[in-house]
């Protein structure tokens, strides 16, 4: 076991110093061979997660052939930019990311993802094979039985009042999933027969999907949505870890669905927050019975997978003080003494990453704390809850680290 003193000479040993984008080449290179690339973030309201990961993806398209960028986000919203920079939608950057409506809007529609959605649309225009954009989430249950209905409007006019009449079952919870969730898990009023006698509708006339500008991927994956969300709001009012291994069970499904669209030898990058990426059995999340996209992923390929984890020491973020409520700048403190962040900063005040493998994985072979903020937060609580235990070197293949972080930067 590593005490403090080795393991801030460790992070010293092992460590590399950057000032600019061109010093992560060895990440870069570490990543470029493999298939699943997990891009993570400590937070969903730092700008340099956003830019870094930005500059990451950038390079894995344009040098080493990647195929798409699958994040944290709704389907439906994420497929409207994949449409835009894909060029089959007739808009702009920064109408498309309006698309982002449902809160936290902020997560997508921000100034960082606006510029790296300019870039990937021009670099469609003069790439071989354009690279898609597309969302892993849950959530978005309503929107997706809208995206359904509007397909079935093209391809199936004759189901659509029969879909209608199914998903009219949904309307009493005012497009809320708590309000689901409670219905279903207290009164036994759920609406699992409706989805799933639309599920097989469809099913039946798979064959007569739109191939034309993805239609058949979206329709597949927004029927997955609608089914995994059901299942989700379910569970949601019980506790437990089961909402929560749904949603990321369901992340992994989606993101199959979409590598099997592009063919044999599709590379994907993925963006979602470290509890997500950051392997679940090299946490405490793992004595709770939650599994997660990461230990998924490593599980089901093994080698083909890479995931990069991020962190701060101290800095400002964007977040909220309570699910739904206003979008506020607030001030990141200082790393909890004795978490990981603190072990990195002690290690010199200065941005830095690391390269873990066999050889130097017994040098961080401790329990740590790991900070992980989410959309909700209270600085002056997080010791009480944001700090998840973690063997960091086993949890992630590398990890990146900025000292002093800044908040993103939502638009309008």
């Amino acid at each position: 076991m590593t005490s403090k003193g080795n393991l801030v000479q460790s992070i010293k040993n092992h460590a590399v110093r950057f000032d600019t984008y061109d010093d992560l080449d060895a990440i870069v290179e570490a990543a470029a061979e493999k298939q699943y690339v997990m891009l993570g973030e400590a937070s969903h309201g730092t700008s340099e997660f956003y830019t870094i990961r930005a500059e990451i993806s950038k390079r894995l398209i344009a040098d080493h052939g990647f195929s798409f960028i699958a994040v944290e986000g709704d389907w439906p919203s994420c497929f409207t930019v994949n449409q835009y920079i894909k060029g089959y939608r007739d808009t702009d950057a920064h109408t498309a990311l309006k698309d982002f409506d449902r809160w936290p809007s902020w997560m997508w529609a921000n100034e960082e993802i606006l510029e790296l959605v300019s870039w990937l649309k021009n670099y469609n225009e003069s790439a071989e094979k354009p690279v898609g954009f597309y969302g892993l989430d849950v959530y978005s249950l309503w929107e997706s039985m809208e995206e359904i209905i509007r397909l079935l409007e093209k391809i199936s006019p004759d189901d659509v009042e029969s879909a209608k009449q199914d998903f009219s079952c949904f309307e009493p919870f005012d497009r809320r999933g708590e309000n689901y969730a409670i219905s279903s898990a207290y009164y036994g009023e759920s609406c699992t027969e409706e989805v799933i006698k639309v599920l097989i509708d469809l099913q039946k006339k798979r064959k007569s999907y739109p191939k034309e500008q993805e239609g058949d991927l979206n329709l597949e994956v927004n029927s997955l949505v609608m089914l995994d969300a059901e299942r989700y709001y379910r569970a949601m009012a019980k506790g437990g870890a089961e909402d929560w291994n749904i949603r990321d069970t369901h992340m992994v499904s989606a993101l199959e669905k979409v590598v099997h669209s592009h063919g044999e030898g599709a590379k994907t990058i993925i963006w979602e927050h470290n509890t997500h990426i950051g392997d679940a059995r090299a946490t405490d999340m793992a004595d709770e019975g939650m599994i997660n996209v990461g230990q998924i992923l490593r599980e089901k390929y093994g080698q083909q997978v890479y995931a990069v984890g991020f962190g701060t020491h101290h800095g400002t973020v964007i977040a909220s003080d309570q699910w739904g409520g206003s979008v506020d700048v607030m001030e990141v403190p200082e790393a909890q003494n004795e978490s990981w962040e603190d072990a990195l900063h002690q290690a010199g005040a200065f941005d830095k990453y690391i390269l873990f493998n066999q050889e130097n994985e017994r040098d961080f072979d401790r329990v740590l704390g790991h900070r992980a903020i989410g959309v909700v937060y209270d600085p002056e609580l997080e010791h009480l809850g944001n700090y998840v235990s973690s063997y960091v070197a086993r949890r992630y293949d590398a990890f990146i680290f900025i000292d002093e972080t800044t908040a993103l930067s939502p638009i309008d």
